[in-house]
């Protein structure tokens, strides 16, 4: 079948290190990190009392206050950084079919601090039911794509994707699949997720998850280093437009990228801890590259899960070697989540685009918070410690996993 080619022509970004493309492209080139103490809600009493928030966020600079009071953060999250993508995009602006454009987006957890708030409510309360009238539309998950086609008027495809932290990587490869099977000329497409709430953080906390370094919030992402204690939270959202080539170049639009390969596996071993061997990790990354017809060599650098868990980071950088033995060496290898902490079900947009700016400005974006060599990493590989590193970037492979065994990676060539 002749396969039809998808192109990136838009990118909207709401994250803890910048509310916009430029502004996040700016942290994750300086190696700022978005961790602080949690302001969302009091957490003196929690194990961990610091996430990397979204900053300076006010709904109703974006939306009519009875608007904005409709929605669940990770809705309002997911429409800022679409409409972003959209305008970059310059599609409105086009002749287009909108029952030709989808929305297909990804979120793991969707809207917990309306369910948090409305159950606790209810068992304050004397039994009796009183619910918002918006409880469930606020909480589903699927609704933030809901809401992005309602307003835009999109009649394409449209629904959400959810695999926990792989969520958004998901929502993209069925993006690609679309298009590149005719049935779409475009796709609004991304994550959202905020979770930085009592019920988030508590839950996590039980599961041991989360770094509980509180005297250092801002070092406290450390994928790779030897004193990694776990992840740090985050939120926010990421959004790409993808876009038939010929469609795209018809309506002269720019072109960020192409997407080559989309690959998912899983590790059918345990229900939060990755596969020891990085089995799911390495089956991921060769669906992915076959899917997009390259070999190892042909990667450049790897935007890797890189959560900062004691077992996740090994699992990776094993199936990391496994497939691509001495090429390894010549990859850069870096994980964002060192500045951005883990989006959860938005990592995956958030990490592809900053895949795609690695690519624009030939500058790799470091792992922060690099303090003490871990013996279990070979000290041969480029981990990308510290410091941004310009080199050539043709072809950047990013990779989510998530709770489950969930896995997923997309394949982004420069154009």
């Amino acid at each position: 079948m002749n396969l039809k080619r998808v192109v990136v022509t838009g990118l909207g970004a709401l994250t803890p290190i910048g509310n916009n493309v430029q502004e996040y492209w700016h942290g994750l080139a300086n190696g700022v990190s978005g961790a602080a103490t949690i302001t969302n809600f009091n957490p003196e009493k929690f194990k961990t009392r610091f996430a990397c928030e979204v900053k300076n966020f006010n709904a109703e600079n974006y939306f009519d206050r009875k608007e904005a009071r409709k929605m669940d953060p990770f809705t309002q999250f997911a429409m800022v950084a679409a409409d972003e993508a959209i305008a970059d995009s310059g599609l409105l602006l086009s002749k287009y079919n909108p029952d030709r454009i989808g929305v297909i987006f990804g979120s793991g957890i969707g809207g917990i601090k309306v369910f948090q708030d409305e159950v606790t409510n209810f068992a304050k309360g004397d039994g009796t039911p009183k619910f918002n009238p918006f409880f469930i539309p606020k909480m589903i998950v699927d609704i933030c794509a809901g809401h992005i086609s309602i307003k835009h008027g999109f009649r394409g495809p449209n629904f959400v994707t959810v695999s926990a932290c792989a969520s958004s990587t998901n929502a993209m490869i069925d993006a690609f699949n679309y298009i590149r099977l005719g049935k779409a000329d475009a796709f609004v497409t991304g994550g959202a997720e905020a979770a930085i709430t009592e019920s988030g953080i508590g839950g996590f906390n039980a599961l041991k998850a989360l770094s509980e370094r509180n005297d250092s919030p801002e070092t406290a992402s450390r994928p790779f280093d030897k004193d990694r204690d776990g992840f740090v939270m985050g939120e926010g959202a990421g959004s790409l437009i993808l876009e038939e080539y010929e469609h795209a170049k018809a309506r002269g639009a720019k072109i960020y990228a192409e997407i080559i390969g989309g690959g998912m596996s899983a590790d059918g071993y345990h229900i939060t801890a990755p596969h020891p061997e990085g089995l799911g990790a390495l089956n991921v990354m060769i669906n992915t590259l076959d899917d997009a017809g390259l070999k190892p060599k042909d990667i450049d650098y790897i935007n890797v899960h890189g959560t900062s868990t004691p077992l996740g980071d090994i699992g990776e950088i094993t199936a990391v070697q496994k497939l691509f033995g001495e090429h390894a060496y010549n990859i850069n290898i870096s994980s964002t989540k060192s500045m951005t902490g883990h989006l959860l079900g938005a990592a995956g947009a958030i990490e592809s685009i900053a895949s795609i700016l690695a690519m624009q400005h030939q500058i790799v974006p470091p792992t922060i918070n690099h303090f003490t060599d871990d013996e279990v990493f070979d000290p041969r590989l480029n981990l990308t410690f510290n410091k941004a590193q310009a080199r050539k970037i043709e072809v950047v492979m990013s990779n989510t996993f998530g709770f489950g065994g969930h896995n997923s990676s997309v394949i982004f060539r420069k154009i």
